[in-house]
């Protein structure tokens, strides 16, 4: 099957986004994975993607678009979904924790994503979000915020890796159910030893390194694809 072109529905690592040391904000990697497979692959890349979107936010954003016959969908969502507004945890430790989306309605979203893009005519695939750096994210996240409180909320600094780890297990279980290929990013990043090193001072986000190695990733995968390559 030929593919015209490979669209890229997801959230800020679908973009590229890295923390610039020394201009101390967010810029765009240079290795970012949609500019290489467009170069290295000569190949058309729609990247749709969007900083902090959920999966509500794309499967809102590709309903109104229009469909491409053929088209590859790489979808790539949980890092918005699963996070949480740290300063109303901050204000209220004693409230449940709730994130941004919650687990039973992404795993939801993300079939209905499926559903959508199959009924244009397109192919889906399935991509797991990246881990954390729990330290670091911690850090981040609670800077201005009483660190206390958020430690009484979430019980102990890990337990943020763990709680993001349910969506990537809930990708990998969408996947196994609706049938569709997957592509197992953070498996993949967390069998390289240096992972943690990948990792930008956010704890979310990837130096130009870890751009660069999950592009390799990315590009041996769908050099397999028929259609593709």
């Amino acid at each position: 099957m030929f593919h015209p072109e490979i669209q890229i529905w997801g959230d800020s690592i679908a973009v590229g986004i890295t923390y610039n040391e020394q201009r101390k904000r967010y810029v765009i990697s240079k290795e970012r994975c949609p500019k290489r497979i467009s170069d290295e692959l000569n190949f058309k890349v729609v990247n749709n993607s969007k900083m902090g979107a959920t999966v509500l936010d794309g499967l809102e954003r590709f309903e109104a678009s229009t469909p491409v016959e053929g088209a590859l969908c790489v979808l790539e969502y949980g890092g918005n979904d699963c996070n949480m507004d740290w300063a109303k945890v901050a204000e209220n430790p004693d409230a449940p924790t709730i994130a941004n989306v919650e687990l039973p309605l992404f795993a939801q979203k993300l079939e209905e994503f499926i559903v959508k893009v199959e009924q244009k005519g397109m192919r889906p695939m399935l991509i797991t979000p990246l881990p954390l750096n729990a330290e670091k994210f911690f850090n981040w996240v609670s800077q201005g915020l009483n660190r206390d409180a958020i430690l009484k909320a979430i019980g102990e600094v890990q337990n943020i890796y763990g709680w993001q780890e349910r969506y990537a297990n809930a990708v990998r279980n969408v996947a196994s159910k609706m049938k569709t290929p997957l592509l197992d990013l953070r498996d993949a990043m967390l069998s390289n030893k240096e992972y943690p090193n990948l990792i930008c001072r956010d704890g979310m986000h990837l130096e130009d390194a870890g751009y660069r190695f999950i592009g390799d990733v990315l590009l041996r995968r769908i050099r397999l694809i028929p259609g593709c390559a």
